[in-house]
């Protein structure tokens, strides 16, 4: 189980982490590429990536926590970065965390990594639309940002699941 392997403080820390992080990127850097003939603004990566763990987070530290961990990450955003990337960023986690708790909680019974896909699938594109409109005012990086949020989501997971694969098998030999 998650729970007594994942420090609370260590995955919210990490999480809050990449909420900045994502809104810093797309300053400095503008929009990177994220596969053929596709780009998105920089954070993309970070935003993927902070889906699981925000799915990891909610694991370790219940949903209560995960919302104060935005709204930590969304005020660390407003002083590091461009206010209006903090607003975008901060409504686009609010909504998908929404709809990724719709999604995630009936499923965690059926296993964490499948709760975690279809509710990061979910997350991603919410994420995406409302962040690309507040943000930018248009959907033209949409394909970008689905498909690089897509390849972290898929990373991380992959991460996880052989994590737990050598738990398990170090458990069973052991």
């Amino acid at each position: 189980m998650i729970r007594s392997t994942v420090r609370p403080a260590a995955v919210l820390a990490a999480y809050i982490a990449t909420i900045p992080a994502a809104n810093l990127l797309i300053e400095h850097y503008g929009t990177v590429p994220v596969g053929p003939g596709l780009v998105a603004p920089a954070g993309v990566y970070m935003v993927g990536l902070a889906l699981v763990l925000r799915d990891l987070a909610r694991e370790a530290a219940g949903r209560a926590a995960v919302v104060a961990a935005i709204a930590v990450g969304a005020v660390l955003s407003w002083v590091l970065a461009d206010p209006a990337l903090a607003f975008a960023s901060a409504a686009a986690f609010l909504l998908a965390e929404s709809l990724d708790f719709a999604v995630y909680e009936p499923l965690r019974e059926r296993g964490l990594l499948l709760a975690m896909g279809a509710s990061n699938a979910v997350g991603l594109l919410a994420d995406s639309l409302l962040f690309l409109w507040l943000a930018f005012g248009s959907l033209a990086f949409l394909p970008g940002q689905l498909v690089g949020k897509a390849w972290m989501t898929v990373a991380a997971i992959t991460v996880i699941a052989v994590i737990r694969h050598r738990r398990e098998r170090r458990t069973v030999t052991v």
